[in-house]
């Protein structure tokens, strides 16, 4: 009769062995993005965004007003993100990975903020009259963003983020009226000389 009994208790029903494989490939999978390194930085959009601030360089040397001259290097900036934006999601889609995976995701927010200390410090310091402070402000914030957002990238990016930091320190100390040879051998050199670096090593 015992016997019986124990016949009829339940057993415990074991763990599907495929989801035990699912639960391990996805501990793994989620591992490996967090360790990973963001990829995807561009070095032809790199070059393009040089040449955009030549360009721009140039053309903001002839405006005649200060109002003139930060409304045409905030639009090489835009037109520089959107050329940044259009280089990361080809690379990235050409390796297969999503652009907003683990390693990109942490990129973005930590490039972000000094960007948009960036956008709050030129508004200020315009409308106060301080124009010729920008090119230094705008070359060390940028490269304070490329190098935190470089720290989940591979080791040439904050390289580059550093030469932006000694060139913005640099401008910042210096006479007004060299304000824009400074934007054109940050912006311009610096983004051409990693960015063929970085498609020189890296590729894409």
């Amino acid at each position: 009769m015992l016997s019986a009994r124990r016949a009829r208790r339940p057993t415990p029903e074991p763990v599907a062995l495929h989801d035990r494989a699912m639960d391990n490939l996805r501990f793994i999978r989620e591992t490996m993005e967090r360790s990973a390194s963001f990829t995807a930085v561009s070095g032809w959009a790199g070059v393009a965004m040089g040449l955009i601030a030549l360009t721009a360089t140039a053309v903001a040397r002839a405006q005649p007003t200060s109002g003139g001259w930060v409304v045409t290097w905030l639009a090489a900036a835009a037109l520089s993100f959107a050329t940044a934006v259009l280089g990361m999601a080809h690379k990235s889609r050409s390796a297969g990975m999503p652009l907003l995976s683990g390693p990109g995701r942490k990129f973005a927010f930590s490039f972000s903020p000094p960007i948009l200390i960036g956008g709050l410090l030129t508004l200020a310091l315009f409308s106060n009259g301080q124009a010729h402070l920008l090119p230094g402000t705008w070359l060390l914030l940028y490269g304070t963003a490329v190098v935190t957002g470089g720290a989940h990238s591979v080791r040439i990016v904050p390289l580059m983020g550093i030469g932006f930091i000694l060139v913005g320190a640099c401008a910042l100390f210096a006479p007004p009226s060299w304000g824009d040879a400074f934007m054109a051998a940050g912006f311009g050199v610096l983004h051409v000389a990693f960015g063929a670096l970085i498609r020189w090593k890296h590729g894409g």
